[in-house]
């Protein structure tokens, strides 16, 4: 286990383009954004405990079989289309712009992902949390989330005990929400921790940077940052303590 330690600096804002690490399975494809790669000299792919916010797409007819996961928090987050998971408790679940799936997989579990023919072809985030202990009990949440409105940010997950509609454990947040252009919005924040921000669809400005399609930013510091529209947008941030403690143990995240 790390207790990673840094020196607070002034806010900075941390612009990464779009990824080039992507993996190709013809009907399944992913784009691995890896926050830590926004900091020059980091000597780790993740950021605290935010390991990797994976774009995924899944053809119409799509079935990634049954797998394990292990001593890692799997989001998903689908704005559009959606994602048919089942596992060996017996859940059979459909997540979609309404609903937001969580995977604790601590010491173990499995589950697979399918898209039937009918269905649209499917963009979304897989989103990867360090936890802060080893071999933790497993379990599923998939909850209604609540409805999204514009200009606003809405809370998707937190740390556990908080007032998000679901959890992970160990300190990190997700916030998304949808821009008109034009519109401003500071960014989600908590005192002595940064954020992280990608841009689904859209392009807006972080502070004085231009962050657009499928970019990332990375916030380091207590200030506030504004994000602005330059075109109706649809954005991700992870507020989160870059000095958790954290394993690195995942099956995917690490």
């Amino acid at each position: 286990m790390d207790e990673p330690g840094s020196t607070r600096t002034q806010s900075r804002i941390h612009t990464a383009p779009r990824t080039e690490i992507s993996q190709d399975q013809g009907p399944f494809r992913t784009h691995f954004n890896f926050p830590g790669r926004a900091l020059p000299d980091h000597d780790d792919h993740g950021y605290g405990p935010l390991a990797t916010v994976v774009e995924s797409f899944m053809d119409p007819g799509t079935l990634i079989r049954m797998h394990q996961h292990r001593n890692e928090e799997i989001i998903s987050w689908v704005p559009g289309g959606v994602m048919r998971h089942d596992d060996r408790q017996g859940n059979e679940l459909v997540t979609d712009p309404e609903h937001l799936l969580v995977m604790n997989a601590g010491s173990g579990f499995w589950h697979a992902e399918e898209t039937f023919e009918d269905d649209p072809p499917l963009r979304m985030l897989q989103i990867f949390v360090r936890p802060h202990s080893l071999e933790l009990e497993p379990g599923i949440q998939h909850e209604r989330i609540p409805d999204a409105a514009p200009n606003a940010w809405r809370h998707l997950f937190g740390p556990e005990d908080g007032e998000a509609p679901l959890s992970v454990r160990n300190d990190v947040h997700c916030y998304d929400c949808r821009l008109e252009a034009d519109a401003t919005v500071t960014l989600p924040s908590r005192p002595g921790w940064d954020t992280y921000l990608y841009v689904f669809e859209g392009a807006v400005t972080v502070g004085d940077a231009s962050v657009g399609h499928a970019e990332s930013a990375l916030v380091t510091g207590e200030a506030d940052v504004s994000v602005t529209a330059i075109e109706n947008s649809t954005v991700v941030a992870f507020p989160l303590d870059p000095d958790a403690p954290i394993t690195r143990e995942g099956t995917i995240g690490r």
